[in-house]
């Protein structure tokens, strides 16, 4: 199984459900009458004719997974419920699960209960483990989960309990080749070896184990025969489950533990290089075909749990959640929609048609006017608000969404200032109807330094520093590379106070602008002077709170030698420079 890395927003919150009322789900109970008793859940039938039942009844699990934090629950069930929704997904089950099992059932929902075991999450949550060999690892989860079994078991919020999630998967990340297969089958054989001890102390809740993709079906098939279903990770591909189940000769049902729309990793790369987000209406539309992909494969998938029901507001959060921040999305009615829930009077999100820079996204000049121009309209007539924010996932890796100051210039033209680091950033635009509802669309913005008419005089010129990192990272860090003419080498220099970088430029020259492209590892405090020996300085400009990015600073002097002298670091770092650009 050679699934890619999970990038983006995964693990959003704690425990995942999914569902919408089903044939024979079960009605609201009130809250006192919910800890009555727990329920008996079978998987029943035969090859290609299975069927999950509660208490005997047909259950369909019409689901989502879980995002708001356990004292939300009594906030967020309600809402569930009236989607159709009638199971929620967790990621771990420990102490603080109870009011969360507790208020599901109050509600008519139950939980798919899971049990974290690393290295889960696909790339790798929480470090590696050595199956093989780590005996207090295993013997500490084969007493732990069912401990937990023990506690919940008669829980009526229980729907069945899923060990481990995309373990196989993250495997690959601490190991290769022979021994990455010998730890897939060591880690699926403690699968089986935590189920056996599950349905000795709970024979009444079916045990299953989710990963991403089928490739680990192989696995389980192999060496964990005690589990009652399969569960499978999958977005975009989740309609070919259906054959690989089929392909594969698997001889056990399954359920979708995770899927919507496509993620960063199936998606092709726009014009800037990065991963192309899919628009809120093709987000909807992801989970219509889940779905259907999911009912369509009849006697043998027995439901789903979409992902994800979450209020998380940043980079992943707008990329999978229904409601970040709590605002709904087109998607949230998609599977309101599918679980059977009536939408017809509900009153549903602005939609955004289209969403461009003015002037094109692929060269955006820090720090200047940007102008984003927006189609937008609202279905019931509703009057509009708008909001700007930008990320720097693909810069940095922060998640977290910043909000810009705009002027609405009228006709849907949005003008705010562009980020002053270069480099692709993510842009926002949310539009809100007054009623919670939200639609969101983005772009993404290469930003580059701001052009300045001229020469740069600094660059191929001789250049010195104080010091420089030799190795490390894409070092050796020399001064020479901030004068390259190459804006992804620079100068770094020690982690210290005070640091210079020097560049001859030959013969005496005027100079009346300089243009500093600082890495993320930036000066707060620094002056550019200039000299006639390199020896005697007078100044030009004097800094004191820089913070990275684009420095223009307009001069006026002269001298054979240039420099920027650095006394103050904005990080506890060294200084870095992309370039050090001088005009005359």
């Amino acid at each position: 199984m050679t699934s890619p890395p999970r990038t983006g927003a995964r693990r959003l919150a704690a425990p995942l459900v999914a569902g919408a009322l089903a044939v024979g789900a079960l009605t609201a109970l009130p809250a006192t009458q919910a800890h009555a008793a727990g329920s008996v859940v079978k998987v029943t039938g035969g090859q290609g004719n299975w069927q999950l039942t509660v208490n005997g009844a047909p259950y369909q699990v019409k689901g989502l997974t879980w995002g708001p934090s356990v004292a939300d629950a009594e906030k967020y069930m309600p809402d569930l419920a009236s989607m159709g929704v009638n199971t929620i997904r967790t990621w771990g089950t420990d102490a603080s699960s109870k009011p969360l099992f507790d208020s599901a059932a109050a509600h008519g929902i139950k939980v798919v209960a899971g049990f974290w075991l690393q290295p889960g999450g696909g790339p790798g949550s929480g470090g590696c483990v050595n199956y093989l060999t780590d005996t207090a690892y295993k013997n500490q989860v084969l007493t732990e989960f069912p401990q937990w079994v023990q506690t919940y078991k008669d829980n009526p919020g229980v729907l069945m309990w899923d060990v481990g999630n995309e373990s196989v998967l993250g495997l690959q990340n601490c190991y290769s080749g022979d021994e990455l297969e010998r730890q897939r089958d060591a880690y699926t054989t403690l699968v089986n070896d935590i189920t056996k001890k599950i349905h000795a102390v709970d024979p009444n809740h079916p045990v299953t184990s989710t990963d991403a993709w089928v490739g680990a079906w192989t696995y389980f098939k192999k060496n964990a025969p005690d589990l009652d279903l399969y569960a499978v990770n999958s977005y975009n591909a989740v309609c070919d489950i259906k054959s690989a189940w089929q392909q594969g000769g698997y001889t056990k049902p399954y359920i979708v533990t995770e899927s919507g729309p496509a993620g960063e990793w199936e998606v092709p790369d726009d014009a800037n290089g990065v991963p192309q987000e899919p628009t809120d209406r093709a987000k909807a539309d992801g989970y219509t075909r889940a779905w259907n992909c999911v009912t369509g494969h009849k006697g043998v998938a027995l439901g789903a749990t979409l992902f994800h029901y979450g209020t998380e507001y940043d980079f992943g959060g707008i990329w999978f959640n229904l409601l970040p921040a709590g605002q709904k999305r087109l998607s949230y009615y998609a599977v309101k929609r599918a679980y059977g829930a009536d939408t017809s009077h509900d009153n549903t999100p602005p939609v955004i048609t289209s969403l461009t820079a003015e002037g094109g996204a692929g060269a955006v000049q820090a720090g200047k006017p940007l102008t984003l121009d927006v189609a937008a309209t609202d279905p019931n007539g509703d009057p509009l608000s708008y909001e700007v924010l930008d990320n720097s996932m693909y810069l940095d890796q922060s998640k977290q969404l910043n909000p810009l100051a705009f002027t609405n210039l009228g006709g849907g033209r949005l003008q705010v200032t562009a980020p002053d680091r270069p480099g692709v950033w993510k842009m926002y635009v949310k539009v809100t109807d007054g009623h919670g509802n939200v639609g969101v669309e983005t772009l993404s913005a290469k930003v580059v330094p701001p052009v300045i008419n001229g020469t740069n005089l600094a660059r191929g010129k001789p250049a010195t520093a104080s010091s420089y990192q030799a190795s490390y990272g894409d070092c050796p860090c020399t001064a020479a590379n901030a004068v390259d003419g190459n804006q992804t080498t620079r100068w770094a220099s020690d982690w210290s106070d005070p640091q210079w970088l020097r560049v001859d430029l030959g013969a005496t020259t005027t100079v009346r602008h300089v243009q500093l492209l600082w890495e993320a590892s930036y000066a707060k405090a620094y002056t550019v002077q200039t000299s006639d020996d390199g020896q005697t300085w007078r100044t030009l400009s004097t800094v004191t709170n820089g913070d990275g990015g684009v420095d223009d600073l307009d001069v006026n002097g002269s001298g054979r030698y240039i420099r920027v002298n650095g006394t103050a670091r904005g990080t506890g770092y060294g200084y870095s420079l992309y370039e050090f650009g001088v005009y005359g």
